[in-house]
């Protein structure tokens, strides 16, 4: 509101401009402007950094609680159960498909992304020796897709548009 009045009612569509006998209508006009925005983020990962440059290394890390034993992948900085610090431990990244979904939409942000065509299928994965689902991408024909499929982490040695993308999983027996 704009002494009163909605913007809507001071808008003279006319002439898109407020109307004269508005105190401000030698300097608001109605233009409108059509452009991109790039954005580009600095963000520390802070105590998961160690997760993803293991993950540019070719390992899969999670961490475990020293004190029940709980082992968190992705990796947690407090243990939900009893808030002990845990340590990091090294996974082989594979484990068994408990959960999916299809997305049939690719929103292409960045090029690794874009590169992906058909559906996505997103899964949640209990992975060997872990506590709790991991959930990433599997690419795989979507005949293999189902619950119960064991899956394995394969590598990206290229860029990414973050972090996260430093992997996906492919069925574990598949030969790569």
């Amino acid at each position: 509101m704009l002494y009163g009045k909605s913007i809507k009612t001071l808008i003279d569509h006319e002439r898109n401009r407020l109307p004269e006998e508005h105190p401000w209508s030698d300097f608001i006009e109605q233009i409108t402007v059509s452009f991109a925005l790039q954005q580009e983020y600095r963000h520390s990962l802070g105590r998961y950094s160690r997760f993803f440059c293991e993950l540019a290394n070719g390992r899969f890390f999670a961490t475990r609680c020293p004190k029940c034993d709980r082992v968190y992948a992705p990796p947690r900085t407090l243990c939900l159960d009893c808030q002990s610090i845990p340590d990091w431990v090294e996974l082989s990244g594979k484990g068994t498909v408990k959960t999916f979904s299809v997305l049939h939409f690719n929103a292409g942000i960045g090029a690794d992304v874009k590169s992906i065509h058909g559906p996505i299928f997103l899964v949640y994965v209990l992975l060997d020796g872990g506590h709790t689902l991991f959930p990433h991408l599997l690419r795989c024909a979507a005949e293999r897709l189902a619950i119960g499929l064991r899956v394995k982490p394969q590598y990206v040695s290229g860029p990414v548009s973050h972090p996260l993308h430093l992997m996906y999983f492919v069925p574990e027996d598949e030969v790569l």
